[in-house]
């Protein structure tokens, strides 16, 4: 648990207090705005392999998850955040896995937090920018359901909508990689300890922790790219909910 309250290494301007961890998210965002920034500065119509890469991650958010949910033209619209949420997630969910890096970015409560109120912040915009008064009649009174029902269910769905749902974005994203770290932690520290503190016949243990390790880490690869996806689609979902005409 010492990994995620890393000692300060610095103060930025004399008064910003910067650890291992800023450090990560700050390589994070370079590597990314770097990555995006090359793929599309020259683009061209026979795209080389580099640019058809990105573009491969960017099609990908704008067909699967933007149109998809969302249909083109608010698609679209909201296709910058969705495609930023996306990227940035990915990038610092990896680090948990890279040599010398292995902390993600989001294993700290800041990043998912900020990222689930901006979540939050689009969803209702999207919603008062449609309508207003739909918006807030489609989220705290479902139709369908009786009026002396409402007594009950306008609560509910208030601290349902309102409160639960960007606690959950929040702990989903972060709980997901604090325990994929943990695991790969304990997996290598009981390598080292059977290979190289005890030694003897409990090596063989540690040849099993190790492969456990590898294989934990191949997951933890999926999980990444999973949790980028789920986050992002649900933030998709919340907007298309918000600019229903009825939900």
């Amino acid at each position: 648990m010492e990994d995620f309250f890393p000692p300060i290494l610095f103060d930025l301007f004399g008064v910003i207090p910067v650890h291992r961890i800023h450090v990560i998210q700050s390589l994070s965002v370079i590597a990314l705005v770097l990555i995006l920034w090359l793929g599309t500065r020259h683009m061209r119509v026979v795209p080389g392999r580099f640019q058809s890469l990105v573009e491969m991650g960017l099609g990908f958010v704008r067909n699967n998850i933007a149109h998809d949910l969302l249909g083109r033209k608010d698609g679209e619209r909201f296709l910058p955040i969705l495609v930023t949420m996306f990227f940035m997630i990915l990038f610092m969910n990896i680090t948990g896995i890279i040599p010398f890096l292995n902390m993600p970015g989001t294993a700290i409560i800041a990043v998912p937090l900020t990222l689930a109120v901006i979540s939050y912040v689009t969803f209702i915009y999207a919603g008062m920018k449609k309508s207003p008064l739909g918006f807030w009649k489609n989220s705290l009174f479902p139709s369908g359901v009786p009026w002396p029902v409402y007594i009950i269910v306008t609560p509910l769905e208030f601290i349902s909508t309102f409160i639960i749902r960007p606690v959950t974005l929040t702990l989903r994203l972060m709980m997901n990689l604090v325990v994929g770290h943990m695991i790969l932690v304990l997996c290598f520290s009981a390598t080292a300890f059977f290979m190289f503190t005890v030694g003897g016949g409990w090596a063989l243990l540690g040849i099993g922790t190790l492969a456990f390790g590898g294989a934990f880490t191949i997951f933890e690869i999926l999980v990444v790219v999973l949790q980028s996806y789920v986050f992002t689609v649900l933030t998709a979902i919340y907007i298309q909910l918000a600019v229903a005409d009825e939900h």
